[in-house]
C-alpha cells in the first residue's frame, strides 16, 4: 500500500516551515490533509489550499481531533531550535515530550502510523540543550510504543533544514534565512563565534521526499532514517557563497556544537532516498530574487 491515494493524513505543526512544504506535497498527491498547529512558531499565511486547518495544542488533553478517521500521522510539532530552549526549558521539554506521548497514545488507540519528526541535535550531545534532550524523548517514547504496543512508528532526524517558508527573523530562524533576510535589506551577515563550526544543510524538499517516502511501511517499528545531505559548510563558507558581502562577527552562543554530517545510509537503502538540493544553488537562486526586487 506504499502510496497509495487518498488517505487520511494528519500533520502536526502543519502552519510551520517544513509542515508547510509537506502539506503541499500531500496535497498534490491526492491525500486529504489535515492540520493541527497552535500558531507558536507556524503562520496562516503558510496555509496551504485543499488542507483543513485546527487550531489545537498536542499537549493539551483537550486537543481538537480531526473528525474523519487518519491513516497516517507526521508528528512535526514541537519547539524547536537550540536557543530558545536554553531561556525556556521547562515550556521547551513539556511541549516536546508530553505532545510527543499524546499523538502516540491516539495513535494507539486507533492503530494510526507514526512518521515523527527529530533532530540531528541529539548527537551533539543529549546534555547541550533542552531541546536535544526533548527531541531524543520523543524517539525513546516511539520506541516504547513499538516494543510494548507493536505501533508503526518511524523516526527521522532532520539536519539543518533550509528552504522556502523558512523562518527568517526571532528567536526560531535558520541560519540560511537569517542571512537572506539580511542581504535582502543590505545588512551585513551576522556570524556566531569564529564561523567555523560547520552544518549539513538539507533542502526542505529533499526532507519532504523522505517523509513521504515513509508512507504505508507497515512493518517499521521505531526505524531510524538520518535525513543529511552528507555534506558539510561552515558558517564562514555559506556567508561566502553570498559572494564578497560583507559580514559581522558576534559572541558565541551556549549550545552550539562545533559540527553535523550525515553518515548513516539506512535513509538510501531502505527508502531509497538521495538527497539532491545543493545549498550554493539556492543561495545563489535567492540573491537574484533580492536583487529583482531592487
Amino acid at each position: 500500500m506504499d502510496h497509495m491515494n487518498n488517505l487520511n493524513i494528519l500533520v502536526t505543526g502543519g502552519a510551520g516551515f517544513v509542515g508547510t512544504n509537506l502539506i503541499k506535497k500531500l496535497v498534490s498527491e491526492g491525500h486529504t490533509v489535515t492540520s493541527i498547529d497552535n500558531y507558536s512558531t507556524g503562520y496562516e499565511t503558510n496555509h496551504i489550499d485543499g488542507c483543513t486547518y485546527i487550531y489545537g495544542d498536542c499537549k493539551s488533553p483537550d486537543m481538537n481531533w480531526p473528525e474523519n478517521k487518519i491513516d497516517v500521522i507526521f508528528h512535526l510539532a514541537a519547539l524547536t531550535r537550540i536557543q530558545p530552549s536554553l531561556k525556556n526549558p521547562t515550556e521547551t521539554i513539556e511541549n516536546n515530550f508530553n505532545g510527543t506521548l499524546r499523538i502516540l497514545e491516539k495513535a494507539r488507540e486507533d492503530n494510526i502510523q507514526v512518521i515523527y519528526a527529530s533532530s540531528s541535535s541529539m548527537h551533539y550531545g543529549l546534555y547541550g540543550s533542552p531541546y536535544a534532550l526533548s527531541k531524543f524523548g520523543g524517539e525513546e517514547l516511539c520506541k516504547l510504543y513499538s516494543s510494548i504496543y507493536d505501533l508503526n512508528t518511524t523516526i527521522c532526524r532532520f539536519y539543518n533544514v533550509y528552504g522556502p517558508d523558512q523562518i527568517t527573523e526571532g528567536d526560531y530562524a535558520t541560519v540560511v534565512g537569517i542571512f537572506l533576510k539580511q542581504y535582502q535589506n543590505k545588512q551585513p551577515l551576522t556570524i556566531t563565534g569564529k564561523g567555523n563550526q560547520r552544518r549539513d544543510f538539507t533542502h526542505v524538499d529533499d526532507i519532504v521526499d523522505a517523509l513521504y517516502r515513509c508512507i504505508g511501511k507497515k512493518y517499521f517499528r521505531a526505524e531510524i532514517f538520518e535525513l543529511g545531505r552528507g555534506v558539510n559548510h561552515s558558517i564562514n563558507e555559506v556567508a561566502d557563497m553570498f559572494g564578497d558581502y560583507p559580514v559581522k562577527y558576534i559572541p558565541a552562543r551556549r549550545g552550539e556544537y562545533p559540527f553535523t554530517l550525515c553518515a548513516d545510509m539506512n535513509a538510501y537503502d531502505k527508502l531509497g532516498w538521495v538527497p539532491n538540493k545543493n545549498l550554493e544553488d539556492y543561495i545563489k537562486q535567492n540573491k537574484e530574487k533580492c536583487r529583482n526586487k531592487y
